[in-house]
């Protein structure tokens, strides 16, 4: 079930918002909320994981240097790679 919400955006955003919602054939309500949506899964997935990396830290796991230097070298085989 979705709620009312009022938001605030410059003049500019808004036509592009109204223009976008028109070339999907969606209605400005639609495309603003997915756009929100999207925003919000992104930034809880990455405060999720940097929540989760500062926890490892703390409790003292970090890759060993044998570890860095494998990612390091399969980083430097590839690079010349193109896909």
């Amino acid at each position: 079930m979705s709620e009312v919400m009022t938001i605030r955006v410059d003049r500019k955003t808004k036509s592009r918002l109204e223009k976008l919602a028109k070339a999907m054939e969606r209605t400005k309500s639609y495309v603003a909320a997915e756009a929100i949506r999207a925003y919000v899964d992104l930034n809880e997935w990455q405060i999720t994981e940097v929540r989760a990396a500062l926890k490892e830290a703390d409790a003292g796991d970090f890759a060993s240097e044998a570890e860095v230097q494998a990612v390091m070298k399969k980083w430097r085989l590839g690079a010349g790679k193109v896909a």
